[in-house]
């Protein structure tokens, strides 16, 4: 990434060389230069205090399932021995709605909706659940995080002070959150954590096909005409995902590399 910003620099630095570019912004060109290096020089720290803050509002505008649902009791027996990867602390969360879909934050918040609970078998839930906390450990939604930072408009105002989130407004630590929920994750990131929901299964003393039944059904909401009023977030968990059958496929192979039967 710093070497595509130091291309960036030295092409903003031919355009004001040209008399062809003489009404050219380069105050502009040159602040979005600036947020892309801001971005990727952002401390630990004001990463873990934005992080934190849009974990808090997002779950301040979601409905969690309260210690004595049953929702809970069914998480807590599938995950409960789950405390860190990679010396991330993990910690999970219900959120009650019809959506299905799961995410990973990058401090090793993990939010399941109860419409994916209902839908997959404990088996399928725990890979999607590996999925997901494979996005933790190999920091892929530390750096989807940090591109969120890039493509805003907040970066001007977090190197002026020590205090991250008071920097922000409330609109953007919403847009921040939101961005938690949906965050893009590259083709190549999506099978990586595919792998370790696989690896996470087998671990578990599971049968990895569960991610084949997990995936199928996935698919088949798809293909549904009524899958955008049933399952809500269902499109924003596949948005950047490769094809649901490409997938299916993936894991398939390896299944009967390993010995595993359906």
């Amino acid at each position: 990434m710093k070497a595509h910003f130091i291309k960036a620099v030295g092409f903003c630095l031919m355009l004001a060389m040209m008399p062809s570019c003489a009404s050219l912004n380069m105050d502009r060109v040159m602040s979005g230069v600036a947020k892309g290096t801001q971005a990727m020089t952002i401390s630990n720290e004001q990463m873990a205090q934005l992080v934190a803050a849009s974990v808090k509002e997002m779950d301040a505008q979601a409905k969690i399932a309260p210690a004595n649902s049953p929702y809970v009791t069914r998480l807590n027996n599938l995950v409960g021995g789950l405390k860190t990867v990679n010396g991330t602390p993990l910690n999970f969360k219900v959120y009650i709605t019809n959506q299905v879909n799961a995410f990973a934050c990058p401090d090793g918040s993990i939010r399941v909706y109860s419409g994916i609970m209902d839908l997959m078998n404990d088996d399928e839930l725990l890979g999607i659940i590996g999925h997901e906390i494979g996005h933790v450990g190999m920091e892929h939604s530390k750096n989807a995080f940090k591109q969120q930072l890039i493509n805003s408009a907040m970066l001007d105002v977090l190197a002026s002070t020590s205090n991250t989130v008071a920097a922000i407004t409330d609109s953007q630590l919403g847009q921040l959150a939101s961005s938690l929920v949906s965050a893009k994750y590259s083709r190549a990131q999506e099978n990586e954590a595919d792998d370790y929901g696989y690896e996470f299964l087998k671990i578990c003393k599971r049968n990895p096909y569960s991610m084949v039944h997990a995936f199928e059904k996935m698919q088949k909401l798809e293909q549904s005409q009524n899958a955008g009023q049933i399952t809500g977030n269902l499109a924003n968990m596949f948005s950047s995902h490769p094809e649901t059958s490409a997938r299916i496929e993936h894991i398939k192979t390896r299944c009967v590399a390993d010995g595993y039967k359906e």
